[in-house]
């Protein structure tokens, strides 16, 4: 019986099992290492306040993606995707070719050219929530909830949600646990691994 027993603790008492231990999967948010300087993110990397732009943590590489923004204070402000090589300390984005975001005012800008507009009386406001598609073709923007059918494309590379605030705006990022539910063939971001 002893015999029994010390072959049992041998075998899974050592932490020697061949059971292999799992690694939590990262959470997507905010990139404190890629913001501009006067950037202030809070609230576990979810909320953007201050002068400047930031990009998540998570590059876009599945088909569909869908992600959130929640107006919590108006001011200046853009979403959309970026490239690493936005410039985040510019505020608006959208004037070169490494972003394309919905502008506070209703517009969407890429390369320093307006590309789409929303639809009229539709401008977000504090408390709205701004959906956001990409498919590796165009990115596409809901108001909460209701498709605004305001396509905008032309960027190329790995993209990354982008978010920018000036003059007080502070906003909110949903990249899981929507408010609304995604759009049918959207999901979350995955990391690379994931999508494996």
């Amino acid at each position: 019986m002893s015999s029994l027993i010390s072959w049992c603790f041998g075998c899974c008492g050592d932490g020697n099992s061949g059971h292999v231990t799992l690694k939590e999967m990262p959470t997507v948010q905010l990139d404190t290492h890629c913001m501009g300087t006067d950037v202030v993110i809070v609230k576990s990397g979810k909320r953007i306040c201050g002068t400047g732009g930031c990009i998540a943590n998570a590059p876009l590489h599945q088909n569909k993606s869908y992600f959130e923004f929640k107006i919590q204070s108006t001011g200046v402000w853009g979403l959309g995707v970026a490239t690493q090589k936005a410039n985040l300390n510019q505020v608006p984005m959208g004037r070169d070719a490494h972003s394309i975001v919905l502008r506070q005012d209703g517009t969407v800008y890429y390369n320093n050219e307006e590309k789409n507009r929303l639809p009229a009386n539709s401008l977000p406001q504090e408390g709205d929530i701004v959906g956001v598609t990409y498919d590796h073709v165009e990115m596409n923007l809901y108001l909460n909830g209701k498709n605004m059918n305001c396509p905008a494309s032309g960027i190329r590379g790995t993209v990354y949600p982008v978010v920018c605030v000036d003059d007080s705006a502070i906003l909110d990022c949903q990249f899981s646990d929507f408010y609304h539910t995604p759009p049918q063939g959207f999901q979350k971001i995955l990391f690379e691994k994931q999508i494996f």
